[in-house]
């Protein structure tokens, strides 16, 4: 029986959860909240769709009990206030490192071989007090971040090719941040072939261009984060990890030497399967994208500092 917590009932937490309903992700998903009712809620809403959506995932619903929790394999964190106009993803670091400090202890207690999904931004640096504040194995603490940031890149590449999305392989690593994410235009292509041949070099710059503000473009035109394509980029990575699928994805993780740089969560591509982060690949980069993953990584130990100013690590 594999079993997956979601704590934060939020728009992005309960699309991670409905999508791994309806996918048959796991055989269990408990979505948690600190408000009464919510995840209840909005898990019994998703029973009644079961109904009509031919899929039998037992979906629970609680409020701040994390004994229910036990056992799980996975938990995924999005908890914390969401992005609102104007605002980056580090000046939520103050509250949001609160919060998710003491989820992540609580689920820790209850499922002490749980890998954790990281979501809550930002997140390179809420991954990297995850993992100090746990204690646990690096291979057990991902960040989220660049599974999202690659296929918001897909979408922009396909948009410029006029190639199916599905058929796009594009990646991004670095920071998950405007300023810091690395979208590789190098590495990207439509069925194995450059998709330099598919879109002037213009298109394909203001597709790297859009793809590096995606989530602020979203937060402007509806107000608050997007929820749709991060439910649904976690609950990717959950189902990668619970069937063993030892799929490549750009994610934050711990490194220790890898690329060049130590002591902190930052996205690079990385083979997730059923023991979480089983191998960190190393690509070969552009010297220009070198000088941008050392300014990425310059950029997140910098917030990251931030979590020692205030004594959350």
């Amino acid at each position: 029986m594999s079993k997956v917590t979601v704590i934060g009932a939020g728009a992005v937490g309960a699309t991670c959860a409905n999508v791994m309903a309806c996918r048959e992700v796991a055989d269990e998903v408990v979505l948690i909240d600190i408000k009464e009712g919510l995840s209840e809620g909005k898990m019994l809403d998703m029973y009644q769709a079961s109904a009509v959506l031919d899929c039998d995932t037992k979906v629970v619903g609680v409020t701040n009990d994390y004994s229910k929790t036990a056992g799980s394999d996975v938990v995924v964190v999005t908890s914390g206030i969401p992005r609102k106009p104007g605002m980056t993803r580090e000046e939520l670091i103050g509250t949001n490192a609160n919060i998710l400090k003491s989820v992540v202890t609580s689920a820790a207690k209850y499922s002490p071989r749980a890998i954790f999904l990281i979501v809550a931004n930002p997140m390179d640096t809420m991954t990297y007090l995850a993992l100090k504040s746990t204690g646990l194995p690096k291979n057990r603490i991902i960040g989220m971040g660049g599974a999202l940031d690659s296929s918001r890149f897909k979408c922009y590449l396909a948009k410029a090719t006029g190639a199916n999305i599905n058929d796009i392989d594009g990646m991004v690593i670095g920071g998950h941040g405007d300023t810091t994410m690395i979208p590789l235009l190098s590495k990207a292509t439509v069925k194995g072939v450059s998709v330099s041949q598919f879109a002037s070099k213009k298109k394909l710059q203001e597709a790297v261009s859009a793809t590096m503000v995606g989530g602020a473009t979203l937060t402007k035109m509806i107000g608050t984060s997007a929820w749709y394509a991060p439910g649904a980029a976690a609950a990717y990575m959950v189902e990668a990890i619970l069937k063993d699928q030892k799929k490549i994805v750009p994610c934050s993780c711990y490194l220790d030497g890898e690329y060049g740089h130590s002591d902190l969560c930052i996205g690079v591509p990385a083979v997730i399967g059923r023991k979480g982060i089983e191998k960190i690949v190393k690509i070969d980069l552009t010297d220009e994208e070198k000088t941008r993953f050392a300014e990425s990584a310059a950029a997140v130990h910098k917030t990251n500092a931030v979590l020692r100013e205030i004594g959350a690590i």
